[in-house]
């Protein structure tokens, strides 16, 4: 009866543990408000992902930047390292903060595009964030 209770605490363990990129997809999952990006394109979207959808302009395009982005231990939304040497260049006064979870991870971050940093840094996730100044869609 013992070796039936393990093997059935096993089995049951194995059911109910779900792979951790199963998880994490199920859970990917932001808000991104934009501010001061112009006409058209400042406002509070929401988009889920796999597949992509909410009410992002481009929920699939958002999700497919994210991915691009995203490296197997690192942080995708992290900001620029502090002692990053970033062109002085200005990309205008626009503004995003992305939070919710991607990954299973929560995420908090802030955007804006006031050096070359922050502009490769914004840049690298449109559509998720608006094509502004220099950037293109992708």
């Amino acid at each position: 009866a013992a070796g039936a209770a393990v093997v059935s605490a096993a089995a049951l363990a194995t059911l109910s543990a779900a792979p951790p990129a199963a998880s994490a997809q199920e859970g990917d999952r932001l808000t991104v408000t934009v501010r001061d990006a112009g006409e058209g394109l400042d406002g509070t979207y929401e988009v889920t992902c796999r597949p992509g959808r909410g009410s992002h302009p481009d929920p699939e395009g958002a999700c497919a930047a994210v991915e691009r982005n995203t490296r197997w231990g690192q942080e995708t939304f992290a900001p620029p390292q502090r002692d990053a040497i970033c062109t002085l260049q200005y990309g205008g006064p626009a503004t995003a903060h992305v939070t919710g979870t991607w990954a299973g991870r929560p995420v908090d971050a802030t955007y804006d595009r006031r050096n070359g940093c922050a502009i490769d840094r914004w840049d690298a996730l449109v559509p998720l964030l608006p094509a502004v100044g220099s950037a293109t869609p992708s």
